[in-house]
């Protein structure tokens, strides 16, 4: 990112538009690069709006609570608030934007009201999203994770992306989401160039090390190493159960990777342990 970017001083809305507007299209530029591994990027940053989403109600998960609240689901279990937060994050950056995807992933709406809040948003892609933002806000107060949501589909679609992109819940701040016209299109708009700064200080870290991660996936001779590979490629943290290995195999292959320095433990636990690139 350049510099004049990331240490400019926004404080008119005309200069935190532009640079707003600079963040995203270099953010669009590297998100077209190959080695950019876009399904992780987008987990990771969907359990960041999901951490995010925790501070804005007043609740105390955050990281490793999230992630252990989500990957550690056994059928019939209720994931409780953060766990549903952050399988709507996931849910709906997982999958291209439609519709469907969305009334999936917030299913206390119906796809006719989604469809109704997402056309409230006319004009320029910050602008659109700040709208959607406001309507949905000020439908379904109670609402912030779903209406967030929502904005940053219509962002994402409103600058050719196919997935959701989670970026402007991990830069407005609580009060922001009662602001109303202009100064809620400020509010995104400065959002955007924190959050986007790091998306890309994100994007370009995870690159690095899926490239690692493909360089020594020939060392492995477990078999079901290849898929077990691919699915540390496309998710942020992965416990050894999941794998398409017998248990201590994967415990062992996950280990190895380790040792190899292509994932982390994530929980520093010496059970129930997570993994990511």
């Amino acid at each position: 990112m350049p510099t004049w970017v990331t240490f400019a001083r926004a404080e008119t809305p005309e200069d935190v538009a532009f640079l707003s507007g600079a963040a995203l299209n270099h953010l669009h530029v590297f998100l077209g690069r190959e080695e950019v591994p876009q399904a992780l990027l987008r987990d990771r940053l969907a359990l960041r709006a999901a951490e995010a989403c925790m501070a804005f109600s007043g609740r105390s998960e955050r990281t490793k609570q999230l992630r252990d609240a989500v990957h550690f689901l056994r059928p019939g279990d209720l994931p409780g608030p953060a766990g549903e937060t952050y399988l709507a994050w996931r849910y709906a950056a997982k999958r291209s934007i439609s519709i469907k995807s969305l009334a999936r992933a917030l299913p206390t709406f119906e796809p006719g009201q989604i469809t109704t809040w997402l056309d409230a948003g006319t004009g320029a892609p910050v602008t659109r999203a700040a709208m959607v933002l406001e309507v949905a806000v000020k439908e379904a107060p109670r609402a912030d994770v779903s209406a967030l949501i929502l904005a940053e589909a219509t962002l994402a679609q409103a600058l050719g992306w196919d997935h959701l992109v989670p970026l402007l819940a991990a830069g407005v701040k609580r009060a922001d989401l009662r602001k109303r016209d202009d100064d809620l299109r400020f509010a995104c708009h400065r959002a955007l160039i924190s959050s986007t700064i790091e998306a890309l200080r994100q994007a370009a870290d995870l690159a690095r090390r899926a490239a690692h991660l493909k360089a020594v996936a020939p060392k492995l001779r477990a078999k079901g190493a290849v898929e077990a590979v691919e699915m540390f490629l496309t998710r942020d943290a992965v416990a050894p159960s999941v794998l398409p290995l017998p248990d201590r195999a994967a415990r062992r292959l996950c280990d190895r990777l380790v040792d190899l320095g292509a994932v982390r433990e994530l929980t520093g636990r010496d059970t129930f342990r997570l993994y990511g690139v």
